[in-house]
């Protein structure tokens, strides 16, 4: 009996851990800065502000060049405390001033090129591109909620992704300050 309780737990964990890897989800993540929505718009698009929140805590951002307009590109390098720099590059879809960025975010090398996610050092079964959206929300005109949703993310990144957007609000509301 305790043969088959084992066996059957065994299967069990072997199924959740393929649908997490295999899977994919959604994030939310959201965060709350004590400025004015056009301060906190123009700091999060400005490419020399965001080499100082974009990543997680202990990593930096040595290069991010962005063509901030509807069909322009984006490049960002985010660089981990042992070394390694990974590449996204992607597309602004829709860009709504001081209200929302709509993008396309993918895994790349330094020049930009879109790199097949099965060669990046990630978990998990990734798209080749994941939809990234940011509100920012107006707040009795002294605050702003930006909201973060991203689409596509594999179900065992979940955790993590949000960790990490949750480290960048930190990040960011430093530079506020």
């Amino acid at each position: 009996m305790k043969l088959k309780i084992a066996t059957v737990t065994v299967i069990i964990l072997i199924a959740l851990i393929f649908i997490a890897w295999k899977g994919r989800t959604s994030i939310h993540a959201e965060a709350t800065f004590n400025a004015p929505v056009a301060k906190v718009w123009a700091l999060w698009n400005d490419p020399e502000s965001m080499k100082k929140w974009w990543g997680p805590t202990g990593y930096s951002s040595p290069e991010i060049k962005m063509d901030f307009r509807e069909g322009g590109g984006f490049l960002y390098a985010m660089k981990s405390p042992t070394g390694e720099v990974f590449w996204n590059s992607g597309t602004y879809t829709k860009i709504v001033p001081n209200s929302q960025v709509l993008s396309k975010m993918s895994f790349s090398d330094e020049t930009g090129r879109v790199l097949p996610p099965s060669e990046i050092k990630v978990p998990g079964n990734w798209p080749e591109a994941v939809i990234v959206e940011v509100e920012f929300k107006d707040i009795g005109g002294t605050a702003t909620q930006v909201i973060i949703t991203e689409k596509g993310i594999p179900l065992i990144m979940k955790i993590f992704a949000r960790m990490g957007w949750e480290q960048q609000f930190k990040k960011f509301e430093e530079l506020l300050k």
